[in-house]
């Protein structure tokens, strides 16, 4: 999982053996849906990788992106299947942490949940565009992203991982995380065996143990404020175009009629998806007093976005 243009596909290219890694090298949204590719390796084991779309993708809307990731989760769980291990890629050229990192990162923290934490890897990427004067820069930046963006993972048992773009990085990365899975005894004394669960998510254990809907677990209500704080901006922003359209200046007036045309097209569409994510009061107070409820609690990632990596201070 991770942002759009983080690597993604690029590291699963290099597990697998695939060639074609023109498109995962660019920025641009090459995975618009879930997609597994399965490895029979030499060490006699047979590996499953899922590849994500990240949100802001260049094709659907961020409720979609979450609806087909949680879906996917969710029959994976109802049938019995587990996630041996969760990556999270970042790109380490990144000098700031945009909006577009800052809503992957967090909804990942709400998808993912504290006891998954321990099966998490946050997997560096482009270390092989590095350059030799860029060296303390980005070593600067790893520590920026371990003491403070990343913190909160990391303190619940996350670990940071370099991928260098080769195959032999990508399967050493994958190694050290499924045999760091840590098993769970169940029983007392003789009776005592051990299980190897795997990793449940926040959101698995939300759909389907809590009976939730999509838009009523974390990583849903998040992006129902998310859309809230979007349209509010966005009203924002008419109105400003409209007293600028009321002065008439015609060398500018065409060109704002067409930015708010395509601001309150926006505008629209944040109103359909926030209505769509929004939980009725009968619902709400259901929820309330329901009994299920997920044993994982979602992960806090606070940081404005924006926010230097180069500059920043670690506390």
């Amino acid at each position: 999982m991770g942002p759009t243009g983080s690597g993604k596909s690029n590291f699963i290219n290099k597990l697998t053996g695939n060639i074609e890694e023109s498109k995962a090298g660019k920025l641009g949204s090459c995975t618009q849906d879930i997609q597994e590719f399965t490895v029979n390796h030499a060490n006699g084991k047979r590996y499953v990788f899922v590849d994500t779309p990240g949100f802001d993708d260049s094709y659907r809307s961020d409720r979609d992106i979450l609806s087909t990731i949680a879906n996917w989760l969710q029959k994976k769980y109802q049938g019995d299947i587990k996630l041996a291990g969760v990556i999270y890629t970042h790109r380490i050229s990144d000098n700031r942490m945009s909006g577009s990192v800052c809503k992957n990162l967090d909804l990942f923290g709400r998808l993912c949940g504290d006891k998954a934490a321990q099966c998490v890897r946050l997997v560096t990427t482009m270390w092989d565009n590095q350059r030799p004067e860029n060296t303390a820069i980005w070593e600067n930046r790893v520590s920026q992203l371990e003491g403070n963006f990343w913190k909160p993972l990391i303190s619940l048992g996350a670990r940071h991982e370099n991928f260098l773009n080769t195959q032999e990085s990508a399967w050493s990365i994958v190694n050290g995380l499924v045999g760091a899975r840590t098993p769970v005894v169940q029983g007392e004394g003789d009776a005592a065996r051990k299980l190897d669960e795997g990793s449940i998510l926040l959101i698995q254990e939300e759909m389907v143990d809590a009976e939730k809907k999509l838009n009523e677990t974390s990583a849903g209500k998040a992006l129902y404020s998310r859309f809230r704080r979007v349209l509010l901006e966005q009203k924002e922003a008419l109105k400003q175009l409209a007293d600028a359209l009321a002065e008439q200046d015609p060398n500018t007036v065409e060109q704002l009629r067409a930015e708010y045309s395509r601001t309150e097209t926006e505008m629209q569409k944040a109103i359909e998806d926030m209505e769509k994510m929004k939980i009725p009061l009968g619902r709400r107070i259901a929820l309330f007093f329901g009994r299920n409820r997920a044993r994982s609690r979602k992960i806090e990632l606070n940081f404005a976005p924006g926010a230097s990596l180069d500059n920043h201070r670690s506390t």
